[in-house]
Order: structure tokens, then C-alpha cells, then sequence
């Protein structure tokens, strides 16, 4: 493996420096509101849910006045679109649906830019249609490729073509685009390949893909699963091979292989610049635990946002995934993968 993959990808305890300077957090009292600086976060449009209510809640409830009153620039690019800015040093914080990959990693570390990877909840990644649809409920992951390969692309364009015992109407596709963590994580796991047909109607926003899968009686699309929950009225979720998309099959391994932990990857040097980075991080891996459900996602267990605040505490820089897609990734599994950084 590339030596740069080694460094980077390797959980690393620092106790001394990185790039020539003491990285401990400063200590929790007596912070100065001039040393406060704003906050700039990016990347998923699926993540983005759970950091926008983090900052809600962190504003409304943070006793510190000058904390609270941190200005906070929270955007959606894309968890690709969201690492390039993230490992160009722009952003301090990456909303991030998938681990970072190979090319990510090299571009941070041409950049010096160190980071912690916090997993902070786990997705039920969801197929959707039009709740006129009355034809399917239930998809298989065959299926599904048979959709979404390359090789579909302007084949595949009605639904008993997939199976003839669907109608013979045309089906009309939706799902994020290639800057999106969810578009990576779907075509890798269906797909098998970081590939999809080119036919469909993409955006990064979420929100746009419901509206559109909404309105239209032939339609399917698929993206997180808050924003389903959040628009149970206006859409269908579809069983994945016979398994419903919910907290308890996601928790007891069933669904898959569309279940995917989400992720916070903080700048290292820029926590330990700026307290007000620190503090709010801190508060998140707190805080998010009580708020997933209210949007949509899973909590992991306590052990594994104990196992991140350790993370943080201590700056253990760098990833457990070596860059690499995590098809069928359990939580069990998730847990086992952060405590390599407890190993070391």
C-alpha cells in the first residue's frame, strides 16, 4: 500500500505534535470570547439533518453567551463535494455518508490536513416510489441492479422490464448525483462498482429528490432515510429483499446491505485553534444520541459515542477504513473498527 495510505490511514495516537505544533484542546474553563472563531461546515446532504439540528440545539442551550453566539456556516456539496474543500483546509468539518476514500486521503495529505473520523449514527438508506405505485413493495438488491447498472442505461426503462409481473408503464428514476456519499455507498454495494447508469434525474438535495419521486405515479428514487421519515405522507419505502427499512432490522444486522454509518471528520489544527470548533464538537457527540430519532436515524450504542469522545480527547488522527467502500458494515462491526484506535 502507498506509504501515504499507511500514515494516513492508520489510527495514530498523537501526544506531541502535528505540523510542528502541540495539538491538545485547551482546557474547558475560561475561554476567551476573542479566541472564538466561526465555524465552517460542509458536505452530505444526509448528515446535514442531523448537524443542522445539532446546531440548533447547541445555540439554544450553550450557557456561554460568546459560544452561543459563534457564527456557524453549515452547506451541502456532496460528500465528495464536501471533502475536496474539507482537504483543501476551507472547511472545518465534514458531514461525511461514506468513509474517505483513497483520493481523498492523498488530497489531505498533500495538504497537511490531519483529521479525526467521528461516526455519529447509522442509516437505513431507503428505496422510495409514489404511493400510487400499488405494482411493488417489495425490491431485490437483483433488481435493483438490474435498474441501476451501467448496462441499464437507456435499456431498462419500464418496469416489466425488471419484473414482468410489474405494469408496463415507463419508471422514472431519481437519486443524488456523483458528488454524493449516497450515490457512491448505492452503486458500490448494488452495483458492485463505483458506477451507475446515466439516465436518471439526479441532484445533491434531498429534498428535491422527494418532491419529484412525489409527483410522479412511475417514479423511484432512494436516499437517507430521514428524509423519508420526514415525508411519510408523500412517499413509499420499499422492503430490500423481503427486510423493511427500520431502526430495529438496522440495529439486529438485517438490512442490508443498505445500512451505512454516517460521519463528522473534524480538522485537527483547526480544533486546536479554535476553541469554539472544540466546544462544539464536543457538544455534538453529546447531544446526538437524543436527537437522531426525532430526525430519522439510528443511534449507535453509548460504547461507540464513548469510543468517539476518546477519539477526540485524545486526537486520534486518521481513518480505520483505509479508504475503502464498507458494503454490509454492521454496527457490531463499526464498534470492533474504533476500537483499533484503544489498540494502538
Amino acid at each position: 500500500m502507498l506509504e501515504i495510505l499507511t500514515q494516513l490511514s492508520r489510527p495514530t495516537k498523537v501526544v506531541a505534535t502535528i505540523l510542528g505544533t502541540a495539538l491538545l484542546f485547551p482546557a474547558c474553563a475560561n475561554i476567551n470570547p476573542q479566541d472564538l472563531k466561526p465555524i465552517k461546515i460542509d458536505g452530505s446532504s444526509t448528515v446535514a439533518p442531523i448537524t443542522d439540528k445539532v446546531i440548533e440545539d447547541f445555540k439554544a442551550n450553550t450557557p456561554n453567551k460568546a459560544l452561543a453566539d459563534v457564527k456557524i456556516d453549515a452547506n451541502i456539496s456532496g460528500t465528495g463535494g464536501g471533502f475536496r474543500k474539507f482537504c483543501a483546509g476551507e472547511t472545518d468539518i465534514n458531514n461525511a455518508s461514506r468513509p474517505i476514500s483513497v483520493e481523498e486521503l492523498k488530497e489531505c495529505d498533500a495538504n497537511k490536513v490531519r483529521f479525526i473520523e467521528l461516526p455519529i449514527a447509522f442509516d437505513a438508506l431507503t428505496v422510495v416510489v409514489n404511493p400510487q405505485n400499488n405494482w411493488v413493495d417489495d425490491i431485490s438488491t437483483t433488481e435493483l441492479r438490474t435498474i441501476w447498472e451501467p448496462a441499464a442505461e437507456n435499456k431498462i426503462k419500464r418496469w416489466n422490464q425488471i419484473n414482468p409481473a410489474w405494469t408496463d408503464q415507463p419508471i422514472t428514476l431519481h437519486g443524488p448525483g456523483k458528488d454524493s456519499g449516497t450515490y457512491d455507498f448505492f452503486s458500490e454495494v448494488i452495483n458492485g462498482k463505483d458506477a451507475s447508469r446515466g439516465d436518471f434525474n439526479f441532484s445533491e438535495d434531498d429534498e428535491a429528490l422527494v418532491n419529484a419521486v412525489s409527483q410522479d405515479p412511475n417514479a423511484l428514487g432512494y436516499f437517507g432515510h430521514a428524509y423519508y421519515e420526514q415525508n411519510r405522507d408523500k412517499l413509499k419505502a420499499l422492503k430490500v429483499n423481503g427486510i423493511e427499512p427500520t431502526r430495529t432490522n438496522v440495529e439486529d444486522s438485517k438490512y442490508q446491505p443498505l445500512s451505512r454509518p454516517l460521519f463528522i471528520y473534524v480538522n485537527a489544527q483547526k480544533a486546536q485553534e479554535n476553541p469554539a470548533l472544540e466546544k462544539f464538537v464536543e457538544y455534538y457527540l453529546d447531544r446526538v444520541p437524543n436527537l437522531l430519532d426525532s430526525i430519522g436515524y439510528i443511534p449507535l450504542p453509548d460504547e461507540a459515542y464513548h469510543l468517539a469522545r476518546v477519539q477526540l480527547q485524545k486526537f486520534e488522527i486518521g481513518t480505520v477504513f483505509d479508504g475503502r467502500p464498507q458494503p454490509n458494515l454492521t454496527i457490531g462491526e463499526l464498534l470492533r473498527k474504533q476500537a483499533q484506535f484503544e489498540a494502538k
